[in-house]
């Protein structure tokens, strides 16, 4: 296939790239088939879907500033502060659609940091990465290939560095390196969407010593390359996939955004795919601007989300009759304040962007870090306000087998009704969104996704300026050194 342009050529394409793919101990013969993956899949294609419809065109499509050409958004590097605040409308405007995580983000964050970084490599040490990296990023573009963006390494014993690690395999890293290419070996833990991806852009897990510079890595491999496997990963409430439509809660894009262990054997990558190898001065780098790339996003996408629990707690209000009441108007008002912390977080961030010496837009990083910093936070809190709201039904309600069964399906129907005139299976199938929405992985990804809290506090100390901040009260004092 030349191009993915809809969302039928995006799902042939994963029927066509045969990628290895473990299920609950059982290899996956076609992943598109399979009840546990169609709702990330369907994720995933919304992202090809909007940049077909007219509506969404501004938002979901650019124009590549290497080929001049009309291209997805999520192959796009950002050329403008607009460009960033475009993103984040983006994320949100997909987020309504789909109530769950569309997955796309992390490899567009990936080719943004690393267009940015082997620019400035190529500075310092006279190397010829980035326009490697160009070259690939057009074939992305022309193509419309779906990324995952390789960042998270298991890490082993943590307290000691990549080369001194009794497996050094718990880091990706190169084990030969050829006159065509390198040999890579190792793993990439948490990847989401790498199920449903073509290509996954390894890059550092975190500042590397000048001992580790085979693990100070930069490549592209296609995911159904040899010695590529994936085992995917247990999510809250998985096996409703399996048993019931209605139980799911988001039936048609499901859970959060579908993890894997990427696993990688001694896989071959040519000289062209590989963007870095061995510069451990700029592995701090790019993992920082890769992962304020990916902070960026989480008031869109979570705004985006937390809109959809909002508007499923009024609705829920509506059907037992409490919509009413002032603490329920309370709450929905307090959720929605929260919402548009998390957003106007994403928005401030974006509009404070600098230009780089790439010419690539990368957003104010204090700003970024401390939206994600929120999201770890208000998430929890519109999910205690949604379940205040919802009631005890929401953890305690029968399964959807119990609503048809020839002989209790009468009592669930009769027991769980609401006002009149809305149907019980209306009012569980809220209920269960509500559940999907706020529980179990959904809370989890909020809270480690794009880094955990306490690496949004080491950025703070880094960025803040505290010195000069001390400087600023002294001097209103009246304190002298």
């Amino acid at each position: 296939m030349d191009k993915i342009v809809s969302k039928e050529d995006y799902i042939q394409s994963l029927k066509d790239q045969k990628h290895v793919v473990y299920y609950n101990g059982e290899l996956v013969p076609d992943v598109t088939e399979h009840p546990a993956f169609k709702p990330h899949i369907n994720c995933a294609a919304k992202t090809y879907e909007m940049a077909q419809r007219p509506e969404f065109e501004d938002l979901a499509t650019a124009t590549s500033h290497l080929t001049g050409e009309k291209i997805n958004r999520f192959t796009h590097i950002h050329q403008s502060v607009e460009d960033l605040i475009k993103k984040v409308q983006l994320l949100r405007a997909i987020a309504h659609e789909t109530g769950s995580c569309f997955q796309r983000c992390v490899g567009w964050d990936a080719l943004n940091a690393t267009y940015m970084t082997t620019y400035e490599i190529d500075e310092k040490h006279g190397t010829d990465y980035h326009q490697r990296f160009v070259e690939y990023l057009k074939y992305i573009q022309a193509s419309n290939k779906m990324l995952v963006g390789g960042m998270t390494d298991t890490k082993g014993d943590r307290a000691l560095p990549p080369h001194q690690q009794p497996d050094p395999d718990v880091f990706t890293r190169v084990v030969e390196r050829r006159e065509d290419g390198i040999v890579i070996r190792g793993n990439k833990a948490h990847q989401t969407g790498a199920v449903n991806s073509h290509e996954v852009l390894i890059m550092p897990t975190q500042f590397m010593r000048e001992e580790d510079q085979d693990f100070a890595l930069v490549c592209a491999v296609p995911l159904n390359a040899p010695g590529v496997m994936q085992i995917f990963g247990r999510q809250t409430n998985d096996q409703r996939h399996l048993s019931s439509e209605m139980d799911i809660g988001n039936p048609q894009y499901g859970l959060v955004g579908g993890e894997t262990l990427l696993i990688f054997e001694d896989v071959f990558v040519p000289w062209e795919r590989v963007f870095m190898n061995g510069e451990t001065d700029f592995t701090g780098l790019l993992v920082e601007r890769f992962a304020t790339l990916h902070r960026q996003n989480y008031g869109g996408c979570k705004g985006g989300v937390s809109d959809v629990v909002v508007g499923a707690c009024a609705v829920a209000a509506e059907m037992q009759g409490s919509a009413g009441a002032s603490h329920v108007k309370e709450k929905l008002a307090e959720m929605m304040h929260l919402t548009e912390t998390l957003y106007s977080g994403s928005v401030s961030c974006s509009a404070m962007g600098q230009k780089t010496a790439s010419g690539a837009y990368y957003p104010d990083p204090l700003l970024a870090n401390c939206t994600k910093h929120n999201v770890t936070r208000h998430i929890y809190e519109i999910a205690r306000l949604a379940h205040d709201v919802s009631g005890g039904i929401l953890a305690t309600m029968p399964f959807e087998s119990d609503l048809r069964h020839p002989e209790i399906g009468k009592y669930v129907e009769k027991y769980l009704s609401g006002v009149e005139g809305v149907s019980t299976e209306n009012r569980m199938r809220i209920l269960r969104l509500i559940e999907n929405m706020t529980g179990g992985t959904a809370l989890v990804e909020s809270m480690h996704g794009a880094g955990s809290p306490q690496t949004q506090k080491v950025m703070y100390a880094r960025l803040a300026k505290l010195d000069m901040k001390k400087k600023l009260a002294k001097d209103l004092a009246g304190v002298s050194d």
